[in-house]
């Protein structure tokens, strides 16, 4: 987009029209200049809405209020501005005004600076809002056709809503449970200002999971995590002490590099996978840097004449 006025007095109000800008481009100069035109029905038959428009049928949709109303202030300033021009008061005006009052005869400028004074005037009442604000009008003003209240709150921040909403999913789902599935619960979330913090991202993203009872679910989870974490650890009571004595014999026969590998180390590893792999309530296991040096890479580093 750019501040050129043929784009802005060329471009058909007619149909669909799609202009792409990134900021600094020029979107509410070309707006207003649009606005201009409409109200003065500025383009004919071929270009043109048809007829004159004022500001109450009208409507300019953004994003936030901040923009609506800087919005709303640059339209009624240009359309000041055009006024102006038109009655040969503005000393320097740009390239868009005078191409515009070249395409009218001098014996229409007074009306057309008359229209544009009163689409200034009239601009508090401009149908210029943010898309939820616009919305909202609409299901207020044809409460009957969309079967909505007559009086409706704009809720622009939900968070207490979403506050709400998970601290009775939390008192609903949460309070009944007990044993292993109340303290998974307690140990992950915590707290309902926790899990909400925790389901913020997810919010939007259309998942579609149908409703389920968390407690049942909580416990399914656990007892399938359960079966596979125990078939995981019934090897390693004994892998821990192969390993162990395979260690000890390659340190013994210096076939590692003993300043990278040392019976210190990985006895408090192998110690360490036992007492993990013995203790069926034990999820986590840590084994610090040992999780790198007991794989098969982490172990050709420090054998000096391979496995």
């Amino acid at each position: 987009m750019s501040n050129k006025p043929n784009l802005a007095l060329e471009l058909p109000l007619t149909g669909s029209r799609l202009i792409e800008a990134s900021a600094g481009t020029g979107k509410t100069f070309t707006i207003s200049a649009l606005y201009v035109r409409l109200v003065l029905g500025h383009g004919g038959e071929a270009r043109g809405f048809g007829r004159a428009l004022l500001p109450p049928e009208i409507l300019v949709v953004t994003f936030t209020e901040a923009a609506t109303q800087e919005l709303r202030d640059r339209i009624r300033t240009r359309l000041a501005q055009s006024a102006r021009h038109f009655r040969g008061e503005l000393a320097d005006p740009d390239e868009l005004l005078v191409a515009l009052r070249n395409e009218y005869p001098p014996a229409d400028w007074p009306r057309c600076a008359l229209r544009l004074d009163t689409a200034a005037q009239w601009m508090d009442e401009a149908a210029v809002s943010t898309i939820h604000s616009w919305c909202q009008r609409m299901l207020r003003e044809h409460a009957f056709d969309s079967g909505s209240l007559f009086t409706q709150t704009l809720e622009t921040d939900q968070s207490d809503l979403l506050a709400e909403v998970v601290n009775d999913f939390w008192r609903e789902h949460f309070y009944p449970l007990h044993g292993a599935a109340l303290a998974w619960v307690h140990k992950h979330w915590g707290s309902p200002d926790a899990l909400r913090q925790r389901a913020r991202p997810l919010l939007g993203l259309g998942l579609g999971v149908a409703h389920a009872d968390i407690r049942a679910l909580i416990e399914t989870a656990l007892a399938e995590r359960g079966q596979r974490l125990a078939a995981l650890k019934e090897p390693w009571l004994l892998w821990a002490e192969e390993l162990r004595t395979l260690l000890d014999g390659a340190c013994a026969s210096k076939a590692v590099d003993g300043r990278r590998l040392q019976a210190r180390w990985y006895n408090g590893w192998c110690d360490a996978l036992k007492a993990w792999a013995s203790d069926s309530e034990a999820v986590q296991l840590d084994l610090g840097t040992g999780f790198a040096r007991l794989t098969a890479d982490g172990l050709l580093e420090v054998w000096k004449q391979g496995m």
